[in-house]
This record gives structure tokens, sequence and C-alpha cells, in this order.
């Protein structure tokens, strides 16, 4: 039994410029974090938006955030917020916000009365030093926020 030869596969040398290039920029943009874009207007706008003009108060949120991270890719943060949880008086929703980050919003996570408690352990990326806000908006309406400030080390892993 004789094999069928298989086709041979020409392509053009601009073709083949075109693809190697396709794929030299894909790898140089998988290696290489964004540049940063948002601003602390940013972050103010973005709170303008999820308030809806209400006015933040102080309190009842708290943050843990390292004052100095190693490496800003992963950098570990925990948000609670005091509340009853119960149905007249519960978190509906907890917006953490980072003002020198490629966007503003970094998350938003919804809780009801069902919930329990706020209690929110994540991993961030923070690409410069910079303040994290956290606002939390209640059941009434009303929102509470808090700010903690993060500095990532220069060249010990971090985004600088």
């Amino acid at each position: 039994m004789l094999a069928t030869p298989i086709k041979e596969l020409h392509l053009s040398r601009r073709e083949v410029l075109q693809a190697g290039g396709a794929a030299v920029v894909t790898a140089l943009l998988m290696g290489l974090p964004l540049p940063v874009q948002a601003s602390p207007k940013d972050v103010k706008q973005r709170l303008d938006e999820l308030t809806k003009g209400a006015e933040l108060q102080e309190g009842r949120v708290a943050i843990e955030l390292p004052a100095l991270t190693q490496d800003g890719k992963r950098t570990r943060i925990r948000v609670t917020v005091e509340s009853p949880m119960t149905d007249e008086d519960h978190v509906k929703a907890v917006h953490i916000l980072a003002e020198r980050n490629t966007v503003p919003k970094v998350g938003s996570y919804f809780f009801s009365p069902m919930s329990g408690k706020v209690d929110i352990t994540t991993r961030m990326r923070v690409a410069k030093s910079q303040t994290i806000v956290v606002a939390a908006e209640m059941s009434d309406g009303s929102f509470y926020y808090t700010k903690a400030r993060c500095r990532v080390a220069r060249g010990a892993g971090g985004c600088g």
C-alpha cells in the first residue's frame, strides 16, 4: 500500500513574517504588566457612580493590608464590615478600588442577611505604591468607607 504524499505547505515570505511578528507581540504582551492608567480622580469618579450622590461616612469598614509588600502582583487584602446582618441592617455590597492600578475597580462583593457576616480575603495586584479605598453599601442606602496605604518595595519582585 502506498502512502499518499502530504501536500506541501506554501507560505509566502510575507505570511511567514506576519505570523512570526504576531507571535513575538503576543509573547511580549503576555509577560509585561499593563501600564498604570487609573488615578485618584478615577477612584473618586467611580465612588460617585457607586454612591449616586450619597455621602460617604467613615467607620464600620476595616482593611488589613501590608504597609509594605515585597510582591505587588499578589498582595493579600482582608476587608471586614461591622454589621448585624439583619433584614433591617445589613451590608448589600463591598467595593474595593485602587488609585494607581490599570483600572480603579479591583472587585465588588455582594451580600444579603443570609451571608451572616462580611469578611473578605483576597489577593490583588498593587501596581505602584498607592492608597486602596473600600466602600460598603448598606441596606438603608448609606455608604461607609475607609482607606489604607500600601507601598511596593522596588527591586523585590514588586511592580514598583
